[in-house]
């Protein structure tokens, strides 16, 4: 016996349920000559009778109910899966993890946050955070947004960079910096070059991490000392303030410091700029995932 088509599957079992050719044709769009056509293809598909066909009406053979008892249950379920996907392409709905770096514009991802969840309510949003350096990148998260400076490393994932930020080196008025003679001294100089930095006091957001310039086409790596080592942005922010060192921060982040300000180091060569991209596992995205990638980007202009 050959395998049968899905779709003439599908066709029987409506006809049979229709009760004849004519309420069959009406509901599935189709002309009766077709029907009929496409019935005698699958009884000669699988050498057997289904319908016995006269003037008055139709019965099922034995062969004929056999087949449509054992395909109903599939094919029911076949239509309530390809309803449920129809719904989903028209109301996105279920559970959606991301991963964000740690106090990356927290009151403005918030708000992002929140208006998406309104205008999707049947997506379950959650939103986990990483701190330092690049994060592993595992299945359980659909989208993982990452702060970089150089490219990522090779992986599996697909990833898209959004934008970018600048960053500069900061530092604290002098006298708040009383016993960072280095400091004192690299502000004496007509021209500040990175290398310089390498006998001050700085503070670090992950062990050993050297601060890179861009130097024309090519990039400066300049290994900094640093007794303190903070994570948060923001906790470096105020370690600045208080004169413990010099700070590598974004430039958005002096944007919204309140009360007293930081002094930028104006450097012959610029900081390597912040770059903002977005990972996942395959360009066949859920539509869930591609609605909030979507809404993502179109609002990522509040980030600036």
């Amino acid at each position: 016996m050959k395998h049968s088509n899905l779709d003439d599957l599908q066709l029987f079992v409506a006809l049979v349920e229709a009760g004849s050719f004519t309420i069959a044709a009406k509901k599935l769009n189709m002309a009766k000559s077709k029907i009929s056509r496409r019935l005698v293809q699958l009884e000669q598909q699988l050498g057997v009778e289904l319908l016995i066909r006269t003037t008055r009406n139709k019965q099922l053979t034995e062969s004929g109910r056999l087949l449509f008892c054992s395909c109903k249950t599939h094919i029911d379920a076949l239509s309530q899966a390809q309803e449920e996907l129809s719904s989903l392409l028209h109301e996105p709905q279920g559970k959606l993890n991301i991963l964000l770096p740690l106090e990356f514009f927290n009151q403005v991802i918030g708000t992002l946050i929140s208006d998406f969840c309104l205008l999707y309510p049947k997506i379950q949003l959650n939103c986990q955070h990483y701190s330092g350096a690049v994060p592993e990148f595992t299945p359980e998260f659909d989208l993982s947004f990452v702060l970089h400076e150089q490219d990522l490393p090779p992986s599996n994932w697909i990833g898209k960079e959004l934008l970018s930020f600048s960053q500069s080196i900061y530092y604290a008025a002098l006298d708040n910096n009383d016993g960072n003679s280095c400091l004192a001294n690299l502000l004496k100089q007509k021209i500040i070059k990175p290398e310089h930095l390498s006998g001050c006091e700085c503070i670090l957001s992950e062990p050993n991490q050297p601060w890179l310039f861009r130097d024309k086409q090519k990039v400066q790596t300049v290994n900094v000392k640093g007794r303190v080592i903070l994570a948060s942005p923001e906790m470096r922010l105020q370690a600045s303030q208080q004169g413990i060192g010099l700070s590598k921060l974004p430039d958005y982040l002096l944007h919204q410091v309140q009360g007293e300000k930081l002094h930028k180091l104006h450097l012959n060569n610029p900081v390597v700029a912040q770059r903002l991209s977005v990972l996942y596992q395959s360009r066949n995205i859920p539509i869930k995932t591609r609605t909030f990638l979507d809404y993502f980007q179109s609002n990522i202009g509040q980030l600036i």
